[in-house]
């Protein structure tokens, strides 16, 4: 399954892509794709050095880590 991962900040359904970028015209999402059937969590707080995933930035900050 392929994902678009929410790169601007601005989806109502973070934090996945909801085409709100298009209003910016600066971001494109990032497409994620599984390839297996495995637990991942993807970044809510936009801070993580390993787009779209998580990599513990959010303890930095004040987001909450978001599990799908």
């Amino acid at each position: 399954k392929t994902y678009s991962w929410c790169v601007c900040g601005l989806s109502q359904k973070q934090p996945f892509c909801d085409g709100s970028h298009r209003k910016e015209g600066k971001f494109k999402s990032l497409k994620y794709v599984a390839t297996g059937n495995k637990e991942v969590f993807f970044c809510g707080c936009k801070m993580t050095n390993n787009q779209p995933l998580c990599d513990g930035s959010h303890s930095k900050s004040e987001f909450v880590l978001m599990q799908f």
